[in-house]
């Protein structure tokens, strides 16, 4: 038996192919209504084939909007009065909790004084993450680590040796400095993941905390490629890859005759979930939204031409210019020219109203993002599968701390694993699934 075989035969009911299905027939279903951005078009054709969902969005208080953003189940039970597929919806999303204790995550924490350079979400994140892999049976190896800090924050718990790998000699550098000064067992070394070259030390456990798009994604294949004996990654920016569509990695998935085909563009979705910001934050985005609905709705009109134009990010100091001094700055960018007399306040009044419309529309577009983030996951679990792993996926924080707080955690296991060593129904106990023996 191979250990692919001997994979699908442990799968039973923790397949995730059944639920990728699911997600991957809603989102095809309803693309017209996540696929179109709101700020990019003011007129989706949904909003005109489904009047009474429309008309419902555009009746929302500014407050409805802020309680529904913040509870997608909620808002799903609404719309799926439109959208029959959504009924499922709590469904499609649910996880298993992987959060640790208060106690443990406390524990696995790199304590203030010794998380030097690092900023404060990024320890917490790392201490929960920490937390929900110990104990930890082999030497670890940090995928991308950066200055090494999860690295740091995993050796108290590593029975072997902690490495890290990091493309950049400064951050290198700086993670070597950190780990002498503080006496931590780590060692990083300068290395590009994506070379073609690329060896792995035998016998390490790769972990990944928030590696990008197709570096997480290489650890999935060489990772899986060299047996290593387990893979614990918590992805991000799924849309930072070199090829123009999503590229299905497991077998289950790409010989499924209707499976989705998002570009770049629609993968952006997946990751604009963001953490509350600072009320002086919230403020700042929503006047600069405002402005820029504002100019887009001048630059259509001044050109005669109803379609978006991108606007580069602008200077800080324009925050306390005001509205007209955006718009000449904007033109500029575009070698637009300006007429001479412009109501600035129709068109400021313009991007106002246009920011309350696309906030009831990107509601609806927005409760796909974590079903696409999902598609992309459940693909990863059923590669890893596929590749003799048993899997599990959960999430290993709260989403407060970061949108981002999926774990998907890979134990390669043997085909000739005796009756004994296994739980009951074939599952790996909690304690050979969190140590690998």
């Amino acid at each position: 038996m191979t250990l692919t075989q001997a994979a699908r035969t442990h799968q039973g009911e923790q397949s995730f192919y059944p639920r990728w299905t699911q997600l991957n027939d809603c989102l095809v279903l309803c693309r017209e209504f996540w696929q179109p951005m709101p700020f990019v078009t003011p007129a989706p054709a949904w909003a005109r084939r489904f009047p009474e969902l429309a008309g419902m969005l555009a009746g929302l208080s500014d407050d409805d909007c802020e309680y529904l953003a913040e509870n997608p189940i909620e808002l799903a039970a609404q719309v799926s009065r439109w959208l029959p597929c959504l009924e499922s919806y709590p469904e499609m999303v649910r996880l298993p909790d992987l959060l640790p204790s208060a106690e443990k995550a406390s524990e696995a924490t790199l304590p203030e004084v010794r998380a030097t350079d690092m900023p404060g979400r990024k320890r917490l994140q790392s201490g929960a993450f920490a937390a929900a892999l110990t104990p930890l049976a082999h030497s670890t190896l940090d995928w991308c680590c950066g200055k090494g800090h999860l690295s740091r924050t995993l050796a108290p718990f590593c029975r072997g040796e902690v490495r890290g790998f990091e493309w950049n000699p400064e951050l290198v550098r700086d993670g070597l400095r950190l780990a002498r000064h503080f006496g931590d067992r780590v060692n990083i070394g300068c290395q590009d993941v994506m070379a073609p070259d690329l060896e792995l030390p035998e016998g390490y456990h790769g972990v990944a905390l928030h590696a990008c798009g197709d570096l997480h994604r290489r650890l999935l294949k060489r990772g899986s490629e060299a047996a290593l004996p387990r893979l614990s990654i918590s992805p991000c920016c799924y849309h930072l890859t070199d090829t123009d569509h999503y590229q299905l990695l497991s077998e289950q998935a790409s010989g499924y005759q209707a499976a989705l085909q998002p570009d770049r563009s629609d993968l952006r979705l997946a990751v604009q979930e963001t953490v509350t910001a600072p009320a002086r934050v919230r403020r700042q985005t929503r006047l600069v939204r405002q402005w820029r609905l504002g100019f887009d709705g001048l630059q259509r009109h001044l050109r005669g031409r109803d379609e978006y134009l991108p606007v580069p990010s602008h200077p800080a100091s324009l925050l306390n210019e005001g509205f007209p001094a955006f718009c000449r700055w904007a033109a500029a960018q575009k070698h637009l020219e300006l007429p001479g007399t412009i109501d600035f306040d129709h068109w400021l009044a313009f991007g106002t109203h246009r920011l309350q419309e696309v906030r009831r529309h990107e509601l609806v577009r927005h409760l796909f993002r974590r079903p696409l983030e999902l598609w992309m996951v459940f693909d990863y679990a059923l590669f890893l599968e596929e590749q003799g792993y048993r899997v599990r996926l959960g999430q290993f924080c709260d989403r407060s701390l970061t949108p981002r707080n999926l774990l998907l955690d890979g134990i390669r296991v043997s085909p000739l694993l005796p009756e004994k060593e296994k739980a009951p129904g074939g599952a790996l106990s909690i304690t050979q699934v969190a140590t690998g023996t």
